[in-house]
């Protein structure tokens, strides 16, 4: 019996072993930063290929007969891994695209906001300023600084609802939130955000790009009113694909894909056409929801088609989803202590112990910001950095994204189950030679190559 009071690195099969055996990493490179874009196992590129050769073989009975089949097949799977109805799952790119259906839907009303914390990935904060651009909604941000306790986020967010309440003639249409936030890397507690905004009678979108694979969801349970994640990400299917569930109640909400496709039916006009679906796939018998999502442009669908090959994977090869979600947050706690131990610093917690409840740790490189000696001005954070991050992966073929977050510069590291102790020590010590070369302001002399 293996003994349990061994580090877990040296009493599970993942680490090395998974990496060499399934994975198609390069021997030299050393990923730190799974989140960002994921990556997935052989298996599941066999099954990729397989789906992109027979679209290319009969390209006209794949796109118009077989390729809706096999989705149905996908969305089941999803959904069944989900625990939500089937005809509430639907596939897109990406969670951005997600996202930009909902609120280019939605008719927001006069006086109508969004709401969202400070913490909100960038592409979907730039969603909203075009949303203000374009139909002049009004948005609000909730500030968000780590580490900061659950009770006090909640309370904050609450506050900042019923504030508005206050103001004549408005009120928050939707509130836009993680389960778990990008930059930095910590679980959210989401699923209170989402009964806050039941009680309050604003719809939730939760932005889980992060979420499927990395935590047990419980969406049946605590039913948001729209939420997508990337699968890319963390559940080890190709780029791009994630999923997008609606529930039944605000499907009608939804009224077009992003490009509007063949599955959108217009409202009828006097002396209006009706405008055919050449595809046909509107006459199965399905929710008008999941047929507007069937096909949307010309795109390569086959990463829609993989999820069941990594479902698979994951339960057969790996064990299932509790063992995954076990080693790739605890190997993520290790490597924090670890790190800090190189680094002489911290990592970002709050006092609950909540915001590493994933396979995210956050910690705080050792640099100051100031105009001292040593010291980085605050104009030159983001050059630092940016500076950083370059330097690591071309220098030492290492990926550990460098950010700063409340005036204190971090880098977030990715649990993974193709990773050992001994990848994020190889990363920490890198990271420790880099902030002394920083410095002394060496990232000013490489400024033009950046």
């Amino acid at each position: 019996m293996a003994d349990s009071n061994l580090p877990l690195t040296s009493r599970c099969p993942f680490g090395r072993t998974m990496r060499d055996t399934h994975f198609m990493l390069a021997p030299t490179y050393t990923p730190l930063n799974h989140g960002s874009f994921g990556t997935y196992p052989k298996p599941v590129q066999r099954r990729l290929h397989e789906c992109q050769t027979l679209s290319e073989a009969r390209p006209d009975n794949f796109q118009r007969y077989d390729f809706p089949v096999m989705l149905d097949r996908s969305r089941a799977a999803m959904a069944s891994f989900l625990d939500v109805p089937v005809d509430e799952v639907v596939f897109v790119p990406n969670a951005t695209t997600a996202i930009n259906v909902v609120l280019q839907n939605l008719g927001f009303e006069s006086g109508e906001m969004i709401l969202h914390l400070s913490t909100l990935y960038g592409s979907v904060a730039k969603m909203i300023e075009y949303i203000h651009e374009t139909r002049g909604v009004e948005s609000i941000n909730v500030a968000v600084d780590y580490p900061i306790n659950d009770d006090v986020l909640v309370s904050r967010f609450q506050k900042a609802i019923k504030d508005v309440k206050f103001g004549k003639k408005r009120r928050v249409g939707v509130a836009i939130f993680d389960t778990i936030s990008s930059s930095p890397g910590v679980r959210v507690p989401w699923e209170r955000l989402v009964e806050v905004c039941r009680e309050e009678n604003v719809l939730s979108l939760v932005d889980g790009a992060h979420g499927v694979g990395q935590i047990d969801l419980g969406l049946s349970k605590v039913q948001p009113d729209f939420f997508t994640s990337n699968c890319h990400k963390w559940l080890y299917v190709p780029r791009a694909c994630a999923v997008f569930h609606v529930p039944k109640r605000n499907q009608h909400l939804i009224r077009t894909s992003l490009p509007t496709s063949h599955g959108f039916v217009p409202k009828p006009r006097d002396s209006s056409k009706v405008i055919m679906n050449p595809l046909m796939n509107d006459s199965l018998g399905k929710s008008p929801f999941v047929v507007l999502f069937e096909f949307v442009a010309t795109l390569d669908v086959s990463p829609y088609l993989c999820v069941e090959e990594a479902l698979k994977f994951r339960r057969e090869v790996c064990g299932g989803e509790e063992k995954i979600m076990k080693y790739c947050e605890e190997i993520s706690s290790e490597a924090g202590r670890l790190a800090v131990k190189i680094l002489g610093t911290d990592i970002m917690e709050n006092e609950t112990e909540s915001l590493t409840k994933c396979a995210f740790t956050n910690v705080h490189l050792p640099l100051e910001i100031g105009d001292g000696q040593g010291q980085i001005p605050e104009k030159d954070m983001y050059l630092v950095a940016v500076w950083m991050t370059a330097m690591l992966v071309r220098e030492s073929d290492i990926y550990s994204a460098v950010f700063f977050h409340a005036r204190r510069f971090w880098t977030r590291i990715s649990g993974q189950i193709y990773l050992d102790l001994g990848d994020f020590e190889k990363g920490a010590r890198a990271l420790k030679a880099l902030c002394e070369r920083a410095k002394s302001g060496e990232y000013l002399q490489a400024k033009a190559r950046l």
